[in-house]
């Protein structure tokens, strides 16, 4: 779900651009993005995606099941396509259109910028993050209860 509709109950032309980003970086590792991952700093798939990616490491989340029989620059550049789909704001997403064209051609990609809903594994008061584990987001937010006197 877009950050737009999940925060906001906006859809927007960007909503399934989204959507489909993370369909094809499900499709990629054989993963789901709607399960929590422990073993992992990022709690999130779409987490452990952008992190791998910004380290270089991306193929290493593949599924195994695919066996050989892929080609890493097409995975790589699915990969990068699908990040490119689920960047924090929908200006930032392409349209569909130029996913599209993005997948069918072999031209020079930009470079994504940081998901949404991006969790690390983490303590929420900034203490010492050995002693201390929680889930919190790099998106900063706060939540504030409206009670009548």
């Amino acid at each position: 779900m877009s950050l737009e509709y999940a925060m906001e109950g906006q859809l927007s032309v960007k909503s399934d651009v989204y959507s489909f980003g993370v369909l094809l970086l499900e499709i990629i590792t054989g993963k789901k993005n709607s399960v929590q991952y422990e073993d992992y700093e990022s709690t999130t798939l779409v987490g452990q995606i952008w992190n791998l990616w910004r380290e270089g490491k991306a193929m290493e989340i593949i599924d195994e099941s695919l066996g050989e029989s892929f080609s890493e620059h097409e995975v790589e550049r699915c990969i990068q396509i699908g990040l490119l789909c689920v960047q924090d704001f929908a200006i930032d997403r392409p349209s569909m259109s130029a996913v599209v064209s993005m997948l069918g051609n072999d031209s020079t990609l930009p470079t994504p910028k940081q998901p949404a809903f991006i969790f690390k594994k983490g303590n929420y008061d900034g203490s010492n993050p050995s002693t201390s584990e929680g889930i919190h987001s790099l998106n900063d937010a706060s939540m504030t209860m409206i009670e009548a006197r």
